[in-house]
């Protein structure tokens, strides 16, 4: 059966899509077809590419159109709302839902990857939150693991749940390898979020996402 997951962090630059890659990895040594979707990108080279789309593209093993894998695709390195803004495009959700559909017919496990934080704006009137409702996707949450952390992880889990949606784990990503009472903070998080630990990932592991992959798990079916 497919399963699919809405992959979000407590902020930008905290290994989302790191994190993505790896489990897709993960989700390959269990024996699944698996497969990545990036649908909202901002930041492309001179070729036009997306350093986190291609990345996850790279980690999947059912390969779809780029189109599928990241409907919406902007130029400059900025927040959506204002790249799409700019390029007068509206992030349309019915489109972003036809590429998740599209992935779950040819995949076991579709991962698909929000942009920035959970709230991150996509225009005026809709947010990154407000597509992880219309896909109604149990929430996979990745912790930026350094001070602050506590209070942007528990912010962050009462947001998803208090829109209905299902916490189905979260992964700790250590980036910043001087956090003190590292332990400490990952014990807290265990006992106070609502949901299993998938993983703890070290700062920078050897061997990049696919050895990063022994470090996690999937939720439970």
């Amino acid at each position: 059966m497919s399963l699919a997951y809405f992959l979000t962090g407590t902020d930008t630059e905290i290994g989302k899509t790191f994190v993505t890659c790896a489990l897709l990895h993960r989700a390959t040594l269990d024996g699944w077809r698996a497969v990545g979707l990036k649908p909202v990108a901002a930041g492309t080279d001179a070729a036009g590419l997306n350093d986190d789309v291609e990345a996850i593209r790279a980690a999947s093993n059912v390969l779809l159109p780029r189109q599928v894998t990241n409907p919406y695709c902007f130029a400059p390195a900025i927040a959506p709302h204002l790249a799409a803004a700019e390029a007068g495009v509206v992030i349309d959700f019915a489109t972003i839902r036809a590429s998740c559909d599209t992935a779950r017919q040819q995949a076991d496990r579709v991962i698909v990857e929000g942009a920035g934080g959970f709230c991150v704006p996509f225009g005026v009137d809709r947010s990154s939150a407000d597509l992880a409702v219309e896909l109604g996707l149990p929430v996979i949450l990745v912790v930026g693991m350094r001070l602050g952390c506590l209070n942007h992880a528990l912010l962050t889990a009462e947001a998803i749940t208090g829109r209905g949606l299902q916490l189905a784990g979260w992964v700790a990503n250590r980036i910043d390898p001087g956090m003190a009472r590292f332990e400490e903070n990952l014990a807290t998080l265990q006992a106070l979020l609502p949901a299993p630990l998938l993983g703890s990932l070290p700062y920078d592991p050897a061997g990049g996402p696919a050895a990063a992959a022994a470090c996690l798990r999937l939720p439970a079916a």
